[in-house]
């Protein structure tokens, strides 16, 4: 049983604090959200009431924020995670952020003698709940080998990418290939629909052939061909489109920074603004098929 404190308890970071309490550790948690915290409470954790409360008595640290700017003010502000840390507490990022800000804050913690992991995830959340996420691990491998054990009893799949801020890069690119592929999933099955063309046959066919990809065969964007798919939720999200669209923003400032050529994932990034600025950002990302179908 580890001692872990347990920073950000919203859609994912909650799910995933249970599946730490669940394995038998000790979690104490913070969130700004009253009720989250509360929720932790009652499944058998300690509530808090600020970062730095969190790191106390804590051997392993987690994070789980929406974006980089909070990841640098709950480690680097002056109550922070890196001034009340204890040496050699174990730090885990779990937000999905800029590479920059990932390997700066890593930098930072080394500086402090605090190893650091940076571990987005994949998985959504019902992936957190189910403990079946996939952590995308960048960091030494002594930290991974450390994180490896904790990060087992939230996820399915732990791989490590290599050194500090390759898990946010593997994040990126792969949600880079999901944003585009969803788009042209769904553009083929409009496209079929207005050839004539039924939805269930044209699954049937490109699921096993040459266009088979995961939009198609897990998360397919039409009603019918793949049950567990939000399409057969009215699109009740489990990955928002506005989530999608923050991830395929971070791939353009890092292609930008990096001069890589993106242009399908620009063109994709495109698509999710115009589609999140309809008003639809709060539904799943594979209901990009509302937008491109059209009024």
């Amino acid at each position: 049983m580890a001692r872990i404190g347990f920073i950000g308890l919203g859609n994912m970071g909650l799910p995933m604090a249970q599946n730490l309490l669940r394995a038998g550790h000790a979690v104490t948690g913070f969130d700004l959200n009253a009720e989250t915290s509360e929720r932790l409470t009652t499944s058998g954790g300690t509530r808090v009431n600020s970062a730095a409360e969190v790191c106390r008595d804590a051997e392993i640290v987690i994070t789980m924020l929406p974006a980089g700017e909070h990841v640098r003010d709950v480690y680097l502000g002056d109550a922070g995670v890196l001034a009340a840390a204890a040496p050699a507490t174990l730090l885990i990022d779990s937000s999905t952020i800029d590479v920059e800000t990932s390997r700066a804050v890593a930098q930072a913690a080394e500086g402090r003698g605090l190893p650091m992991v940076d571990a987005p995830v994949s998985g959504g959340v019902a992936g957190a709940q189910a403990a079946t996420l996939t952590f995308m691990v960048g960091g030494s491998s002594e930290a991974f080998e450390r994180a490896r054990p904790v990060l087992e009893n939230m996820g399915k799949t732990i791989v490590h990418a290599g050194g500090p801020g390759t898990g946010q890069a593997a994040k990126i690119c792969n949600n880079m290939i999901l944003g585009a592929s969803m788009i042209v999933v769904s553009e083929a099955f409009l496209l079929a629909e207005k050839l004539g063309l039924d939805a269930q046959r044209l699954f049937d066919i490109a699921s096993k052939s040459s266009g088979q990809c995961w939009s198609m065969t897990s998360y397919c964007p039409v009603p019918g061909p793949v049950p567990t798919s939000p399409a057969n939720r009215d699109y009740q999200a489990g990955f928002t489109a506005a989530m999608m669209l923050k991830d395929l923003k971070l791939a353009q400032s890092a292609a930008r920074a990096t001069r890589a050529t993106t242009p399908l994932g620009a063109g994709a990034a495109a698509v999710y603004e115009r589609f999140v600025e309809s008003d639809d950002g709060s539904i799943d990302f594979s209901g990009i098929i509302r937008y491109l179908r059209g009024p």
